[in-house]
């Protein structure tokens, strides 16, 4: 009976033994990373943009051509913001770690007021977008403190990209302020301001493309892009460089590609009709980009 019990005690005290050696190096494993923690699930991207920069472009204000004045006076303000801070300050607050800066509202449009009217498409975060009835975004704080500085109520436009020019061109508006790049054909429409902001085309995929995981260089993207045929399908933001770099664009020197093209009011918009699988990827500029992409990942 004793040799039974010492029999039973070795067997159990070698189970334990067994069990705090397999606790052990479950520790260990999960120490090294090696191992997920029990019931943990790892979160998977839903869009990923590949920080290669496909060009380099400037942003800048268009100003109607019948007010030299006012466009000397925009450039003055943007020297100064540039020079005592107030740029990197409202930069700092949209892509750094600076505070979110109050939205701003748009006067009741009113002839006989003195205001500057703006026309833009806020559905381009970080530069323009509108919540409720506010607006926010790096254009409209730099017109914000540009319409104070001159003394006028500010009066936002919010219409179709495509139309922002126009507006301005056919005197509804002063300044056109919605991330425009410079170039030339859009001079036929405004004069356009010194330019405030370095920007880039990138592109969006969903989280499990590998298709430009190897790529180093901008020359390494266009190699990928241009394997591509009409059996696949860009998505852009209508109006936007974006949609002239596939397409192809003489002013901005683009010789396009073969892919197909499809345009969009957003590229939010997009890259929910990438997810729904209705197109294979997206060009946008590189700030809404990572903007868009954010949004998108915090919800998945």
């Amino acid at each position: 009976m004793k040799k039974a019990i010492r029999i039973t005690a070795v067997i159990l005290a070698l189970v334990m033994a067994l069990g705090c050696l397999a606790a052990c190096g479950a520790k260990t494993e999960e120490g090294n990373g090696s191992e997920k923690t029990q019931g943990s699930e790892v979160k998977t991207q839903a869009v990923k943009v590949i920080d290669i920069p496909l060009t380099e472009e400037e942003y800048a204000f268009g100003v109607s051509k019948k007010q030299p004045e006012l466009l000397s006076q925009l450039n003055e303000y943007i020297a100064k913001i540039k020079a005592d801070g107030t740029l990197d300050e409202i930069m700092n607050s949209y892509f750094g770690d600076g505070e979110k800066r109050p939205g701003v509202a748009s006067a009741t449009e009113n002839s006989s007021a003195d205001q500057l009217i703006i026309a833009t498409n806020a559905e381009f975060p970080p530069f323009e977008q509108v919540e409720g009835t506010l607006y926010y975004g790096i254009d409209i704080d730099i017109m914000d403190g540009f319409a104070k500085s001159i003394g006028k109520e500010l009066v936002v436009k919010n219409i179709d990209f495509d139309s922002v020019l126009t507006t301005v061109d056919a005197g509804y508006a002063d300044i056109a302020a919605s991330g425009l790049t410079k170039n030339e054909a859009r001079e036929a429409y405004v004069t356009f301001s010194d330019s405030y902001y370095n920007a880039s085309q990138m592109i969006i995929v969903k989280g499990d493309n590998t298709a430009f995981d190897e790529c180093k260089t901008v020359e390494d993207m266009e190699k990928v892009l241009n394997t591509f045929t009409s059996s696949t399908t860009i998505g852009s933001q209508n109006g936007t460089t974006g949609k002239l770099y596939v397409e192809g664009d003489k002013d901005f020197g683009f010789a396009g590609l073969k892919a197909s093209s499809k345009g969009y009011a957003n590229g939010a918009l997009a890259v929910q009709d990438m997810l729904n699988g209705n197109i294979d990827l997206v060009i946008i500029d590189e700030a809404p980009a990572k903007a868009i992409s954010a949004n998108f990942n915090a919800v998945s």
